[in-house]
């Protein structure tokens, strides 16, 4: 089959729209941001912060959005009031007792409202007393990097030092990058575990204008269509393989699934490029990889492991069990239920090469990421469905209408 070049439009990063919009927030609106995620995390950090710069609210409900919440603690913790954070059921059971717990250590002042270590939480905002915290790092990178930007509020700056064993270290990275290149010195010991955050920059004159990249997460599911459609040939739009974007690696992790990756410079916009995926579909029998630094990629590499029949050893994935599902047992109970055998560990997850068959409907266990990470059989399987399609808007509200642009193409083409 070829199809030609099929272009997608991704969106905006989430994550780094809502590090931008901290920032954006704790320094006065230095920034002019183009490109802002449209998802439904990015919108509700943008009308909290506006909440609290503007003192509407003492409750700032958080949904289902964990990077959300996490920031919010840490931003309203220095702020005068007494502020209540929360969310829906599923946030409420996700852990926030190690960033709390750090918070508290510099003489600041969180409570739990009913579980502990879990939301609803009351601040009552004040002042640090110490610049040197430490946080363990092992259930989440957003615990540091909600302590990294908090340090603009901090007259000194703030100096972090991670415990333990470090997941997800690329995205307390990208914290660092924004942070530089909003002009806030940045600097990073040389083991790697204490990174020093200075105080906010004198105020500028002008407005800088930053343009926030698009997404690598949501490149991912393209390329795992690609890898599943050999002969397609698909254009993801404003996209560089030189991002701080820890999810870009999946350009190599899917070299195993025989997807090469080829960056197109624009010959009319200077410096905009595109990637070009192509497949021979033709993976690699066995996969071995962990998941530690890159968990966002976990759901969709599993799914195409299981519909290319690759003999997988997925590692480094336990954290997963805290995300919007528990996204270990929500993958595994769908490719069980398509009659793909897994073996799971606390640690790693066996998927055996298995012959799936399709089912009638798709459960998304109200996560986005499942959504679309079991996405692209629905182009091998027409009749099945996915449940509750809107829960993408969490990430990528236009995801099925770039998913139907690929349908509609192959039908073309077919």
């Amino acid at each position: 089959m070829n199809t030609g070049d099929i272009q997608i439009t991704l969106p905006a990063s989430k994550s780094l729209s809502n590090r931008w919009l901290m920032v954006n927030s704790l320094m006065h609106g230095a920034f002019v941001l183009r490109n802002l995620s449209d998802s439904d995390d990015t919108k509700l950090m943008r009308t909290l912060l506006q909440q609290a710069q503007h003192n509407t609210t003492s409750v700032y409900y958080c949904n289902n959005a964990g990077t959300v919440a996490r920031f919010m603690i840490a931003y309203l913790a220095l702020r005068s009031g007494v502020h209540i954070v929360t969310g829906d059921n599923s946030l409420c059971r996700r852990p926030i007792d190690d960033l709390v717990e750090a918070l508290n250590s510099i003489g600041l002042s969180i409570t739990y409202t009913e579980k502990e270590g879990c939301l609803p939480v009351q601040i009552v905002g004040g002042e640090a007393n110490r610049k040197m915290v430490s946080v363990r790092a092992s259930k989440s990178s957003q615990f540091a990097s909600a302590l990294m930007l908090m340090g603009l509020s901090m007259p000194a700056g703030i100096s972090i030092s991670l415990v333990g064993r470090i997941v997800s270290r690329p995205y307390i990275e990208m914290t660092a990058q924004v942070l530089k290149q909003a002009g806030v010195e940045v600097s990073i010991s040389t083991n790697g575990h204490t990174y020093m955050i200075g105080k906010c920059p004198p105020s500028s004159a002008h407005q800088s204008v930053v343009t926030i990249e698009n997404d690598w997460s949501a490149a991912s599911y393209f390329y795992a269509i690609s890898a599943i459609l050999p002969g397609t040939r698909i254009r993801l739009r404003n996209l560089s393989l030189n991002s701080c974007q820890g999810d870009a690696i999946a350009s190599e992790l899917f070299k195993h699934f025989g997807v090469t990756t080829q960056q197109v410079h624009s010959p009319y916009r200077k410096g905009a490029t595109s990637l070009r995926l192509l497949s021979n579909g033709k993976a690699d029998k066995k996969l071995s990889y962990n998941f530690t630094d890159s968990p966002d990629l976990f759901p969709t590499v599993a799914v195409v492991c299981a519909i290319m029949g690759v003999d997988a050893y997925l590692r480094g994935i336990k954290n997963l069990r805290h995300k919007e599902s528990d996204r270990i047992e929500s993958i595994c109970e769908e490719l069980r239920r398509m009659g793909c055998r897994i073996e799971v560990g606390e640690n790693i997850m066996h998927i055996f090469p298995s012959k799936l068959k399709p089912v009638d409907v798709i459960n998304t266990h109200e996560d986005h990421r499942i959504a679309m990470a079991f996405a692209p059989l629905l182009l091998l399987h027409r009749n099945m469905k996915i449940d509750n399609e809107a829960v993408v808007n969490k990430s990528f509200p236009l995801f099925w209408q770039q998913f139907k642009s690929i349908l509609n193409q192959i039908d073309k083409n077919s």
